[in-house]
């Protein structure tokens, strides 16, 4: 299940309140630092900071106390501070309060406004693209289709033979079969134990193998995304052989099924994965730096708004560490845009520009400075047209 989806982006980003707060903090999974209490600090020093904001716009204490309450009773909750991971954002607002713990990492921040900020969370939905991870383990096997931050196992045990007796059709003895991680130099697996393999054994095992494939083929049809296969190499080689999904990723993740968890085995899997969805992102900065000059690319928040309302934005960079404040107004045939200096009269039109690409289905980066297409530029976009 995913941790935060872009159905709850859009029900946040419909948010439009006075006084609407955004928190985040970093946070941590265990370890001293959360005996010690530091992820409660930072959210109090948080508390403090919004607080002060609220005075200085003119909220008494008593209204203040009042919008801050749920943030406070979570600061209180001892229990919560035992179950976090990366980093903690918050939305409070006059009759509205959601957290969410997440696995990325935040820079401590609060934003107060007429709505939420919700651009640090883009990594949760960037890079984090869709794979199965397949656990074929000759005693178990099992399905999960997974992203970066999450796993959901598919039931396949209708799908599949339960064991290996019941397909190839009498007793099949797994402890007469070791298999060894080397293979001879001619390239043929390789077996140990109480006796060696023979072509028959070898063919119960493809017959096995194959039987799990032609299951898991109504699943898979249709699908485009990678699958990527745990097992031992020996058990990955014949499988291959026998597997008829075009996504199979071409090389196994190894690991040691008795003492790897799936938690562990997903990590792993992520590990793996993760440079071929990264490959996109460095495949859109290549094509902004061809498209420039074309009229597909623009840099400046004046000329992103715009676009990013009117969903022609394919991909959206931005400076990470940085923000861009002022306003901007809608009207029947054109957005005016007007830079400014931070204040209580100002928003984020970076927030704005990452909210409405993202809605509109287009691609939000957050790069550090020396990543950006254009570095000249806090904000770049490739257009779709």
């Amino acid at each position: 299940m995913a941790l935060i989806t872009k159905k709850e982006i859009a029900e946040l980003s419909n948010i439009n309140k006075d006084n609407s707060i955004s928190i985040f903090i970093p946070t941590h999974r265990g370890g001293k630092k959360v005996l010690q209490g530091e992820d409660k600090l930072a959210l109090k020093n948080q508390i403090k900071k919004v607080n002060s904001k609220l005075t200085k716009i003119g909220l008494q204490a008593e209204a203040i106390n009042k919008l801050m309450a749920p943030v406070q009773q979570l600061m209180d909750d001892t229990a919560f501070w035992r179950e976090q991971s990366d980093g903690l954002a918050i939305f409070v607002a006059d009759g509205f309060f959601k957290y969410y713990t997440l696995p990325v990492y935040f820079k401590e921040f609060n934003y107060v406004s007429n709505s939420f900020y919700l651009k640090p969370l883009m990594p949760m939905f960037v890079g984090d693209g869709d794979f199965y991870l397949l656990m074929l383990e000759r005693s178990n096997v099992k399905l999960y289709e997974c992203t970066q931050h999450s796993f959901t196992e598919i039931s396949i045990e209708e799908c599949i033979p339960e064991t290996k007796q019941d397909r190839v059709g009498f007793d099949f003895e797994q402890k007469n079969l070791q298999f060894r991680t080397g293979q001879t130099g001619t390239g043929q697996v390789m077996y140990h134990g109480q006796e060696a393999a023979t072509g028959k054994r070898d063919n119960e095992i493809k017959k096995y193998l194959r039987a799990i494939n032609d299951g898991l083929a109504p699943i898979l049809k249709g699908e485009n995304i990678p699958m990527l296969v745990a097992a031992q190499r020996p058990i990955f080689d014949i499988y291959n052989e026998v597997n008829t999904y075009p996504n199979l990723m071409g090389e196994n993740l190894n690991i040691n099924f008795g003492d790897t968890s799936i938690y562990d085995a997903h990590e792993l899997a992520w590990e793996r994965m993760a440079p071929v969805f990264d490959q996109k992102r460095k495949d859109k900065i290549a094509l902004f730096l061809d498209e420039e000059g074309t009229g597909k690319t623009a840099i400046g928040i004046d000329k992103i708004i715009p676009a990013a309302i009117n969903g022609r934005i394919d991909a959206l960079f931005c400076e990470n560490k940085s923000d861009i404040f002022g306003s901007y107004k809608e009207d029947k045939e054109a957005i005016s845009v007007t830079q400014s200096e931070e204040n209580e009269d100002t928003i984020s039109l970076m927030n704005v520009a990452v909210i409405k690409t993202f809605l509109n289905g287009g691609e939000v980066y957050l790069l550090d400075k020396e990543e950006m297409p254009n570095p000249n530029s806090r904000i770049n976009a490739l257009f779709r047209y």
